[in-house]
């Protein structure tokens, strides 16, 4: 399959069926801007809060356990509507959609800036979620009606792609410079800058677009796999506040996995399904999926407990907080590169995912001898960078793999599916990791004086290194899945295949 593949963290979206040919917009160039400002403030806000976490918990109150919400709101609602968002955009035209996605995270960014509770900012973050899923799909597909020759075309997806890997990164030093240097809440606040500017080019340069009038919407599908994956999430959290035999822990998980069992039964009768189910089949195309949801859970876990070791075990300030993840970031592009143009093209998956998967195990494992005195040159840096080496052969393969093959007409659900499994697994994971952390923290202080700061500070890095621990066992588990499952050999190319681009 011909590919233009950029592996990264964050949105995944992918050029379905190739418009028409016909004469490019004369601002195509200036598209390109307004369609990358739009897809870097949704990839900013999948990191850029966690840095400011630790100052909003002081702020607004809210318990350790309840933490991981304002994280776990935004990626679920965004994974599990992605489908739904790209559905939307075919049926009531691109530029429309792209325009009020803007408008409404724009909205949502501004009220959970202003949140003056806990439950405000999450319905904020939540609502961020539910707009960007609308964005997303729709900005990609203005960008392939937008450059109509090929060579165009790469440059383009390849600039959109370098914006969307770098805005992990961007997103944990701008969290940092805006949390220290004036509040927590200018990094919700600053998505009114990105928003305007975006929004004012969109209505002056972007044509409407024909909508697909064949277009439906799966509206039982949708809320089926909303509300299943909300009650697996739901359900790990609530373990952190009940035990694990409570029934608003086991019925919610329970409940969780029906919904998810009745959607896969509904795909195969509705008419137009959400997530056709011949795109799980193959079996590359399976591995691959469970790799993203596997890293996925590891990865936005070890960003957070990782920012409160740092500012609460260490002292960090925010913007040093945001400078320690750079070396993970760029190690992680490093290798996606590598993985994704050199070793998966001559080698195939089968050696190059599993290394990864060991290596972001080792990587986890070793962050758990982190304690109150390490050094960040000798301790935290080098794990963080053998950690973001097997991030990256893990994700670039596993995300191209994920849309390889597929029909020209399920290459764009394919495609969200695989960006949802990301942002699934890393609420999902998020979630497991808080309530296993938290957990872990209060066993500790049974017996100790809890008002004594060194029990507080080593029932904190008890907490964290429980998280890196199970980090490493889902690690682990993704190795013996990915060695299992994935083909031998490099993977067969089919050049008649729609160009797919990752970010």
């Amino acid at each position: 399959m011909s590919q233009n593949s950029t592996g990264a963290r964050g949105d995944t979206a992918t050029v379905s069926a190739l418009p028409p040919a016909e004469s490019p917009p004369r601002h195509r160039w200036w598209i390109l801007a307004i369609i990358g400002l739009a897809q870097l403030m949704v990839v900013l806000d999948a990191t850029i809060v966690n840095i400011a976490l630790p100052s909003a918990q002081q702020d607004l109150g809210f318990s350790d356990g309840d933490r991981q919400w304002v994280v776990t709101a935004y990626a679920l609602a965004f994974g599990s509507l992605l489908l739904l968002g790209g559905r939307i955009a075919d049926l009531f035209g691109r530029k429309i959609t792209f325009l009020i996605g803007l408008v409404g995270f724009a909205g949502m960014s501004a009220l959970g800036g202003a949140a003056t509770s806990f439950e405000m900012l999450v319905i904020a973050r939540a609502g961020q979620g539910v707009f960007g899923a609308l964005l997303a799909p729709a900005a990609l597909s203005l960008l392939t009606t937008t450059f109509t020759d090929a060579k165009e075309r790469a440059r383009a997806f390849g600039v959109y792609g370098a914006i969307a890997g770098a805005g992990g990164a961007i997103g944990l030093l701008l969290g940092g410079l805006l949390t220290e240097y004036l509040d927590w809440r200018w990094t919700l606040y600053v998505n009114l800058i990105f928003a305007a500017g975006a929004f004012v080019g969109g209505v002056l340069l972007l044509h409407r677009t024909t909508r697909d009038k064949t277009a439906s919407l799966d509206i039982p599908g949708a809320i089926l796999v909303g509300s299943g994956l909300f009650c697996l999430v739901y359900g790990f959290s609530n373990a952190e506040s009940h035990d694990w035999s409570s029934p608003q822990t086991w019925g919610f998980l329970l409940a969780g996995a029906v919904l998810l069992a009745v959607f896969a039964w509904w795909q195969t009768r509705s008419t137009h399904p959400l997530l056709p189910l011949r795109v799980l089949l193959d079996r590359n195309r399976g591995a691959s999926f469970v790799s993203v949801l596997i890293s996925g859970a590891g990865m936005f876990g070890v960003f957070l407990f990782l920012t409160y070791y740092l500012q609460q075990s260490l002292g960090y300030t925010p913007v040093k907080t945001g400078l320690a993840f750079l070396p993970m970031v760029a190690a992680l592009m490093i290798a996606s590169t590598l993985a994704a143009s050199v070793l998966v093209p001559r080698i195939g998956p089968k050696p190059v995912v599993p290394l990864g998967m060991g290596l972001a195990a080792a990587g986890m494992a070793w962050l758990t001898a982190l304690d109150l005195s390490s050094s960040y040159a000798a301790d935290v840096m080098p794990p963080l960078i053998v950690a973001g080496l097997g991030l990256g052969l893990v994700i670039a393969p596993a995300m191209s793999l994920a849309v390889a093959g597929v029909d020209t007409a399920d290459s764009g659900v394919a495609s969200a599916a695989v960006n949802a499994m990301q942002q699934v697994g890393g609420s999902i994971g998020t979630a497991l990791l808080n309530t296993l952390a938290t957990s872990a923290a209060a066993d500790y202080l049974v017996g100790r004086d809890p008002k004594d700061p060194l029990v507080q500070a080593n029932s904190g890095l008890e907490a964290y290194s429980t998280a890196y621990w199970w980090s490493a066992v889902f690690f682990a588990v993704g190795l013996v899945v990915s060695v299992l499952l994935y083909r031998r050999g490099a993977p067969e190319q089919d050049p008649d295949a729609a160009p797919v681009v990752h970010m």
